[in-house]
């Protein structure tokens, strides 16, 4: 541990510049990870860009120590995660035709409340999960690595910024000049049978499958695989409806069956994948929420070193309930029936704060960029649309209602998660808990003043959903539209029971799998919930992110600690935030114009798929040579 944890006045942390730094950051970081979660459904930890970049611009003062750094990246990431829950979630109310566009306030005050529910939540965990039961949150610990090899930011700054340069440059050529397609994709057809194959070019995909590691990354591919090679095939050649093929080719049909059908069975993956994280933690959870009770009993506060001093237990509870009561009153105004209102706030307070306490348990074992976010948010919004249907019965409303409840505990997850991250790189480096609590909290309120309007702009640019002929580049948002079927499919009364079925039998083979991998003590892991999202996602995503994990890996082998903390992670961090900000920059001109293609390159400057695949294997040596050729960090 860091010698700041022994001493009695430990070095200034919430300084002026700090903070204002740190809010910075995590209203930047926030934007350009709601940009990448909607185009990808998936999203990575801010910590490591946000404590190279702090170190940087905090060298420029005459006075600055490690744990100022510490506490820009906590309220950075802390912005981060929030965009990641309030993206996974509040896109869906655009998707059921609920909202035209997101409103500012009920943004602010739907991912808000849900924040920093998640901020109270982890406090009387933090105990028992990084100390006593000593987790390994691997992304918190290399956060710490990093800030601890602060001496020297010049070169971090400069691999990050050679990074993002690199990662806008190829977003502007395919998005913005439209210089080569986005997907290099195929299919083909042996009598009935369909069949894919397809990659997309993004820079980011590569990076977030280097940042995962080949584990991660090789479990998103098998169950790309399971979707796209497997059931696509086998439900084209029996089960087809034959007006489902009209006029379509190979590759419109294969999206189509993966569209109306397939992606079902990654609902039931997830599903149980979440239910399984639950059953699996509940002794830990007991155990943080004793922990936590009997350290705020103790008034010995004087005597405890500054490294124990977290944000005192009758603060969390009287916060929590101040809280509850804006999200009841936001709730009646959905329902417009107190009964129901009163039954929704009971569930996302019980579901809150269990899965809250989920993901922080999972980000402690698998980093907070694999944590079940998705799969316990659709458990929330399975529970909550079922206890609906019965109090309301099947209206639009109940299903925004159902959305809403899984809002919050998407919110109050996705940021429980990120900081424990953070806790645990402060308790290595001799940080005051309770001043990153406090610092989270921050993170939170400033990601939440900009996320409607980046969700706005983007909404207007490229859209958000299914592509159509209008917005071709329509963003995704896989999550989101699951959450939307998920929610309207049970009130409705027309979710495939039967896929989502077959889903979860595949969600219990893999846990046995992973089960018996664990008591072998094998290194290769099958976490559920990262199969799970694979057959969700489109297979186009999975291939460039296991083509970033496979770099991860050969790297590794030259350096074990190369993929984790040395600047191959900065330059991936790099490519991830040059696209997502030049992603959001486009957006403006597309705006202010009305056309998507505002900014193309004459016809005769068009290249074709092997173009892109062109540029990505170039960023992927460029990948490639960082991390083995540079001197770590």
């Amino acid at each position: 541990m860091n010698t700041a944890a022994n001493t009695a006045t430990p070095p200034p942390q919430l300084t002026v510049k700090a903070i204002l730094l740190g809010i910075a950051l995590a209203m930047i970081l926030a934007g350009a990870n709601a940009y990448l979660g909607l185009f990808a459904g998936l999203t990575v930890s801010a910590s490591i860009p946000a404590a190279v970049i702090s170190m940087g611009i905090l060298k420029l003062f005459k006075n600055s120590n490690i744990l100022e750094n510490n506490i820009v990246q906590t309220s950075a990431s802390a912005g981060e995660s929030l965009a990641a829950g309030a993206i996974f979630t509040l896109p869906a109310l655009i998707l059921l035709g609920y909202w035209e566009v997101f409103d500012y306030w009920w943004v602010c005050a739907i991912a808000g409340l849900g924040g920093l529910l998640g901020v109270l939540f982890t406090i009387p965990l933090r105990r028992s999960l990084i100390i006593e039961q000593a987790l390994p949150f691997p992304e918190g610990t290399a956060t710490a690595e990093v800030l601890r090899a602060g001496d020297k930011p010049g070169a971090g700054l400069k691999i990050l910024g050679v990074a993002a340069l690199t990662g806008g440059l190829v977003k502007f050529a395919e998005t913005g000049l439209k210089l080569w397609p986005a997907t290099a994709q195929t299919g083909g057809s042996v009598g009935n049978t369909v069949f894919y194959a397809g990659a997309n070019v993004s820079p980011a995909l590569l990076s977030v499958g280097y940042i995962v590691g080949l584990n991660i990354a090789a479990l998103v591919f098998i169950g790309g695989f399971i979707s796209w090679g497997i059931a696509i095939p086998i439900y084209s050649t029996w089960f087809m409806e034959p007006e489902l093929a009209a006029g379509k080719d190979s590759v419109a049909l294969a999206y189509t069956i993966w569209s109306n059908k397939i992606r079902y069975l990654g609902v039931g993956a997830m599903l149980v994948g979440g239910i399984w994280a639950l059953i699996s933690i509940r002794g830990s959870v007991f155990s943080g929420i004793r922990s936590g009770l009997v350290a705020s009993r103790r008034n010995d506060t004087a005597e405890r070193p500054h490294t124990e001093h977290d944000t005192p237990m009758k603060f969390v509870l009287v916060g929590v309930m101040l809280l509850v009561i804006p999200i009841f009153l936001l709730y009646n105004v959905i329902a417009g029936a107190t009964n129901i209102a009163l039954a929704m706030t009971l569930v996302m307070i019980i579901a809150g704060f269990l899965f809250s306490a989920v993901a922080g348990y999972m980000a402690g074992l698998v980093g907070s960029s694999n944590n079940p976010v998705s799969g316990i948010t659709i458990a929330t919004i399975l529970s909550a649309s079922l206890l609906l249907l019965w109090l309301a019965g099947p209206t639009s409303a109940a299903a925004a209602a159902a959305i809403m409840i899984g809002a919050v505990v998407c919110c109050s997850a996705a940021i429980a998660g990120d900081n424990m991250q953070d806790l645990k790189a402060g308790y290595l480096l001799g940080a005051t808990p309770w001043k990153q609590q406090l610092m989270q909290a921050i993170g939170v309120i400033s990601a939440v003043l900009v996320m409607a309007p980046v969700l706005n702009l983007l909404l207007a640019a490229y859209g958000i959903g299914p592509a159509t002929e209008a917005q071709p580049n329509s963003l995704a948002a896989p999550q989101a539209t699951l959450m939307a079927s998920v929610a309207e499919g049970v009130l409705g009364g027309e979710l495939p029971w039967n896929l989502i079925l077959i889903g979860a039998a595949i969600g219990v083979a893999i846990i046995a799998t992973d089960e018996y991998l664990r008591v072998r003590g094998a290194a290769f892991r099958a976490p559920i919930l990262a199969v799970a999202v694979g057959i969700y996602l489109p297979f186009e995503l999975a291939i460039p992110i296991f083509a970033g994990g496979l770099i991860s890996w050969l790297s590794s082998r030259r350096d074990p600690d190369a993929a984790r903390k040395g600047p191959g992670v900065l330059f991936a961090a790099g490519l991830i935030t040059g696209e997502a900000l030049i992603g959001i920059l486009m957006a403006i001109p597309i705006v202010l114009s009305g056309r998507p293609d505002v900014l193309a390159a004459p016809d005769t400057l068009r290249m074709t798929a092997f173009a892109s695949l062109a540029a990505l294997c170039i960023v992927a040596a460029a990948l490639w040579r960082v991390s083995v050729r540079l001197p770590q960090s």
